[in-house]
């Protein structure tokens, strides 16, 4: 066996001694020239550094030039790697050819004069397993969902990111904050997320303990269960959704409070402080029942921020409510009212604020009514008869 070893910095650097000699040569003659010169009276004139521009082998990467999946190992370095990429192009064909097979019989199921719904229900179930099984395998599919490239368009890169999102801590840490915090069964007796929530919140700049500088322009990502300022939420969160299903669905969104306090009957309600309904872009969600702050009030615990993707089976009519008539609302009477089913999916999130100096504008300037204060009640004096009497006749 040749034991091999490299040999290309000894040669570097042997070539780099003989420069270093051969530069260190020339400057004695130039040296030795200028001294002549100089003897001679003749003027020396510098010579100029000549400037080479260095290239890049970073590539060029933007949103019309995307990075490109590389092999890991050429052909012929590792023939088992080679092999393997083999069986699974084989694989991917027979699987393809399946699939082809399921689509022809799904259509003439289709073009029946009473085709069966359950029969196809079944042949829809199992044309969509082979289209993600045919390419799950191939390194390259795998490697543009990791990198952010996904297309979802194609089942399998929904389903690897699904796989994702459920497998890898975001979904558990959802759940976990949303049943720690008592948002189950407080709000909703039961939440089955089916698609990634996430909500962005303008990033603070400073805090100072007294009052809190917000940067407008940098919004930051809101982990679920972590505390908010009220002045990161003066205005409307940036919402992104991704959905794993292809077809078109209706969703509403519900951000409510429910430890809003009730002074009549000295507990706790429900405040709704946003309202949507499908269909609508995303990006505008200020529409319909307007997006009001939050405002914890000046002595109470912290509160319980959460928003709600509900399903809706069809398009709805949902009047807008007034600010007068926020506090109070009852989410389950809402969506039994309106048909909205929480067993079917949809999404959740929550963060959690107390009171600070940003509050009392919000009174002001939004809800137009002066700041409430709230405190603990003042425990009985049992001995409060008897004070100031004499103790004894």
């Amino acid at each position: 066996m040749l034991a091999l070893r490299h040999v290309q910095p000894r040669a570097l650097g042997l070539a780099r001694r003989s420069t270093t000699k051969q530069v260190a040569l020339a400057s004695t003659a130039v040296d030795t020239d200028g001294s002549q010169s100089q003897s001679s009276g003749e003027p020396v004139t510098p010579q100029k550094k000549q400037s080479r521009a260095i290239r890049t082998r970073r590539p060029r990467i933007s949103l019309q030039h995307p990075r490109e999946w590389n092999r890991p190992l050429a052909f012929g370095v590792l023939p088992a790697f080679d092999e393997a990429l083999k069986v699974i192009k084989e694989d991917s064909i027979v699987l393809k050819d399946e699939v082809k097979a399921l689509e022809g019989a799904i259509a003439r199921e289709k073009e029946t004069p009473q085709p069966d719904q359950h029969a196809l229900l079944v042949l829809e179930n199992k044309l969509r397993i082979l289209e993600v099984q045919s390419e799950i395998n191939f390194p390259q599919v795998r490697w543009k969902c990791a990198n952010g490239m996904a297309d979802m368009s194609k089942a399998v890169d929904r389903h690897l990111l699904e796989q994702r999102w459920r497998k890898e801590g975001a979904l558990d840490l959802l759940m976990e904050r949303i049943h720690q915090m008592k948002v189950v069964p407080d709000v909703l007796p039961h939440i089955h997320p089916s698609l990634d929530l996430r909500v962005n919140f303008p990033k603070v700049k400073s805090n100072t303990g007294l009052q809190a500088a917000v940067s407008k322009a940098v919004y930051e990502h809101v982990e679920p269960g972590v505390f908010l300022l009220p002045e990161q939420t003066v205005e409307p969160p940036k919402i992104y959704t991704t959905v794993f299903h292809p077809e078109e669905r209706l969703y509403t969104l519900l951000m409510i409070d429910p430890d809003f306090p009730d002074e009549t009957n000295q507990t706790f309600q429900t405040y709704l402080h946003w309202l949507h309904v499908s269909p609508s872009p995303v990006p505008n969600l200020n529409t319909h029942t307007a997006y009001i702050p939050p405002h914890p009030q000046r002595g109470t615990t912290y509160h319980r921020y959460t928003i709600l993707l509900l399903p809706q089976h069809s398009r709805l009519s949902i009047h807008m409510i007034a600010k007068d008539k926020r506090a109070g609302f009852d989410v389950r009477a809402f969506m039994e009212k309106y048909g909205l089913d929480r067993n079917v999916g949809g999404g959740a999130h929550m963060w959690r604020e107390v009171w600070s100096e940003g509050v009392p504008a919000v009174y002001k300037d939004i809800l137009k009514t002066a700041e409430p204060k709230f405190g603990r009640m003042p425990k009985a004096d049992r001995y409060g008869d008897f004070r100031g009497k004499r103790r004894y006749v």
